[in-house]
């Protein structure tokens, strides 16, 4: 008989998917602050009572006793307390879907037993924004830019991704006409396959072009630099039933004020083709986000 290796494990998780497995058993997926993504056989989860006391809801945030199993045998979730429920559908349909998108991409972006601690804290943050007063539209983006980011895989904004020649930084000042008077600065071409935007001289060799404003991409850069974290910023953002951990508070919020009204359409649209492109598949929940900006 096959002898099976396990570990016992305590940890904070997300709850990303729920399958049922049986009348009484439910197969979890899990985004854990310490094993990254996990799926988990929670045995007599459906009952009304037992070890999990019905903290397994869609984007609950919990504390968990799991036995990891090595090879494809599923991991065991034994035990589960409630630390947060999300209530966004109490709120609005809006926030409702916002919700479901983040669970949605989580389980496309990540591979199993991937493990991504700031990827964890990044994402309490934006689900604290969306179950709370925070804007949709742009905590969404804030969140799949610094997904980007966190995963490699940042377009590149400065400079030409084909040749690497520098192009003007995308906050410098708008050229002048001799009479003083601003001149609109031209589109810039953005690839989706190559991963950034390209000059005008390897421009006519690229596939797969979006024309973006120059406020766009200034947008877009602003979002894919690592935040500040703020020594003396709280958790206000991460709203919990209970006390939560100190390095989780992610400050996500300080990058919302870099999208304008005007800007967030092309934007939005841009990031959305783009992680098409990387994922090689269109995410169900694209088609139910915002598509403006809301009166602040």
């Amino acid at each position: 008989m096959k002898n099976i290796a396990t570990q016992h494990h305590s940890t904070t998780a997300i709850v990303l998917r729920l399958i049922e497995f049986s009348e009484t058993s439910l197969v979890v997926t899990l985004l854990t602050r310490d094993l990254g993504r996990i799926s988990a056989l929670a045995k007599g989860a459906r009952r009304l009572k037992g070890p999990f006391e019905g903290s397994l809801d869609l984007l609950s945030v919990c504390r968990i006793n799991l036995i990891a199993k090595s090879g494809d045998t599923l991991d065991l979730l034994t035990e589960s307390k409630l630390r947060r429920r999300f209530r966004g559908g109490e709120r609005s349909l809006t926030r409702t879907y916002a919700g479901y998108y983040v669970a949605e991409t989580l389980r496309w972006w990540l591979d199993d037993a991937e493990r991504h601690e700031e990827l964890f804290d990044l994402t309490l943050a934006t689900l604290g924004l969306i179950d709370g007063e925070g804007p949709v539209a742009e905590t969404l983006l804030a969140y799949d830019c610094q997904c980007l980011r966190l995963l490699g895989h940042a377009p590149a904004t400065r400079a030409c991704t084909v040749c690497g020649v520098k192009l003007d930084s995308p906050d410098s000042p708008a050229d002048t006409f001799k009479n003083g008077r601003p001149r609109r600065k031209p589109k810039v071409a953005f690839s989706l396959d190559g991963g950034g935007i390209v000059c005008e001289t390897c421009r006519p060799r690229q596939s797969s072009l979006v024309l973006i404003s120059a406020a766009t991409l200034e947008c877009l850069d602003g979002l894919l630099q690592a935040p500040e974290r703020d020594a003396d910023e709280d958790t206000r953002n991460v709203s919990t039933e209970g006390p939560i951990e100190r390095e989780s508070v992610f400050p996500l919020r300080s990058l919302l004020p870099r999208v304008s009204e005007t800007s967030y359409p092309e934007l939005r649209g841009l990031i959305s083709r783009y992680m098409q492109t990387l994922l090689g598949r269109s995410l169900r929940m694209q088609a139910f986000l915002p598509g403006a900006i809301r009166g602040r």
